[in-house]
């Protein structure tokens, strides 16, 4: 069907949402307009569906919505002679509205539905899939994208997001599905009545943070420390859990920056409503200038990635994903083993594009590293893997770069709330020995060299940016370059075609992890960078290592490996 075509189609079914009916017909004349949003579907894959919110099958909306949970619904009852799915959503422009579409079309599909009555985070989602026992979960999310975005995030049984080859089925079933004839749907109200839709109960959430409390460590820490703590939740899902496991592990004086207090899809203080960017936590270090706390903390809108900012002198810095997990990770390992919890043969897991550093750590307590691709589901799966062996206790932590952490098993997804008590507690227990966050990252540096970790993101939107982006990754993988910034590359690694090869020797090894669309290009002196498109948003991540003899040395080589690694970005 052509593109004006399916306008037309969508002109005449659309018809329920008014915002829709009115979008379309401001843009019926325009054909790029029209093109934009109907060149394509959103791709339901391992992240599920992520796009802008507006009408069209290139846009997030309650037919999108719905399509995709009757790809869902299929794929349930095809597999399973009963099931249950878990919905909650987070504070995004239409959160609600299409949690409560999805739940009518899993009901309307004979599927028990277990809806959140209020926004929750996204760890909540994964900690109901299992402890409801549900065949799979919806989380509806942006996570930290611009106000503009929704998605749609899929879970499995096992709490983690959704499998390659569950994803995969699910949108064969969507693929062979009309968005306006071949869904079902129920009545909200009278699926509510006769339980197909039922409200979550508070004790599940009690359970949720019973456990996230069970991470402690020095469980006394916090509560004589006089720890002072500026919390913001970007107007997101974080504010009601957070502040109640702070103030149950007796962190009692928590000031909350007041314009991010509460939910507000619109982000209209922080256009892009995430911890890794300055810019977001603007408002949290002006009152850190007024309040002059120990510590900054600050989680996304679906609140399972937090970052922070800690007190350095008179002023505060912010700390990197990975120097905020390089810290946790010391501070874990350290008090376990000298409170003797610490298992025989621990488990440390991170995500290939996050800082080679820990890997002097793990030396060090004699822990087990592994490195899974990008995405807080791979290091679920290997938790998984750990329980199913009964070896679950050997896991002791799990981060990746972008600001996700895990302690414990209840969970299988990154979580900002334990990750937030976690870091509390470690800065209560290095307050008591006179040193901040940024003085214990300064001496780790020091101890073990310095290790700069940069991101950098390339935009490509719409149609013409996703073909750049292809262009991009093929030219590299083509014609690969023999140097970045000066140094030689020694080895390469293309996840995308499983080949790690010494540039040195000419060898190459097989690389046993599922297949990305990722390379990486390792320098002399344990320097990198690595080349990723993200897989939720219209941009190429450019992950640089820079390991110098000092502070400045390292900074110097950051930039000279920017430089280079901008110019891979024209290519």
């Amino acid at each position: 069907m052509e593109i004006k075509d399916i306008f037309n189609l969508w002109k005449n079914k659309a018809t329920e949402d008014s915002d829709l009916s009115d979008e379309l017909k401001s843009i019926e004349n325009n054909d790029e307009e029209i093109y934009d949003r109907f060149y394509r579907s959103l791709e339901f894959g391992t992240a599920g569906l992520r796009g802008v919110i507006g009408a069209g099958t290139n846009r997030m909306n309650i037919y999108t919505v719905r399509h995709a949970t009757q790809g869902l619904a299929n794929y349930l009852n095809n597999k399973y002679s009963s099931s249950a799915v878990a919905i909650t959503y987070d504070s995004r422009i239409k959160g609600e509205l299409f949690a409560k579409e999805a739940a009518r079309v899993l009901a309307g599909n004979g599927v028990k539905v277990y809806l959140t009555a209020q926004l929750q985070p996204t760890p909540v989602l994964s900690f109901l899939v299992r402890e409801l026992k549900c065949k799979s979960g919806i989380m509806v999310t942006a996570s930290h994208n611009p106000a503009k975005y929704n998605g749609y995030k899929c879970y499995g049984s096992d709490g983690c997001q959704m499998t390659d080859d569950g994803a995969n089925a699910v949108y064969s079933e969507i693929s062979k599905t009309d968005c306006f004839d071949d869904v079902k749907l129920a009545d909200f109200d009278a699926a509510v009545s006769d339980e197909t839709i039922e409200y979550v109960c508070d004790s599940v959430y009690e359970a949720y943070l019973k456990n996230v409390q069970a991470q402690q460590i020095n469980k006394d820490v916090c509560s004589n420390s006089q720890l002072k703590v500026v919390y913001t939740p970007l107007n997101g899902a974080g504010n009601k859990l957070v502040r109640e496991i702070l103030k149950r592990t007796g962190v009692k004086d928590v000031q909350v920056v007041p314009e991010q207090e509460m939910p507000d899809g619109n982000f209209t203080t922080c256009p892009y409503p995430n911890p890794e960017f300055k810019e977001a936590l603007k408002l949290g270090l002006e009152m850190c200038q007024r309040v002059k706390p120990d510590l900054l903390l600050a989680t996304d809108p679906d609140s399972d990635r937090v970052g922070i900012a800690a007190r350095d002198g008179d002023s505060y810095r912010l700390l990197t994903g990975n120097e905020t997990g390089i810290i946790l990770t010391d501070y874990i390992l350290s008090q376990r083993k000298a409170l003797g919890t610490l298992p025989e043969n621990p488990i440390i897991i991170k995500t290939i594009v996050t800082s080679i550093m820990i890997n002097k750590l793990c030396d060090k307590y004699g822990a087990q590293l592994r490195n899974v691709l990008t995405g807080f589901k791979y290091i679920g799966e290997q938790i998984l893997s750990l329980e199913k062996n009964g070896e679950e206790n050997r896991y002791v932590f799990g981060f990746e770069e972008s600001y996700g952490y895990l302690a414990g098993t209840y969970v299988r997804d990154k979580d900002a709330v334990v990750a937030s008590m976690l870091i509390c507690e470690m800065a209560a227990y290095y307050k008591k020995q006179g040193k901040t966050l940024a003085q214990v990252i300064d001496e780790m540096y020091a101890q073990y060299g310095y290790y700069l970790n940069t991101t950098l993101s390339f935009t490509f939107e719409g149609a013409e940016g996703m073909k750049k982006m292809q262009n991009i990754m093929n030219e590299l993988r083509i014609n690969a370059p023999s140097e970045i910034g000066g140094f030689k590359v020694i080895k390469t690694d293309d996840y995308l075609e499983s080949v790690s090869t010494d540039k040195l020797s000419g060898e190459t090894q097989e690389i046993k992890l599922p297949k990305s669309n990722v390379i990486a290009f390792s320098l002399e002196g344990e320097n990198a960078v690595i080349v990723r498109p993200s897989g939720t948003e219209p941009k190429i991540k450019l992950y640089i290592t820079a390991v110098g003899s000092s502070r400045d040395n390292a900074a110097e080589l950051t930039e000279e490996l920017t430089s280079s690694g901008e110019k891979l970005m024209n290519l």
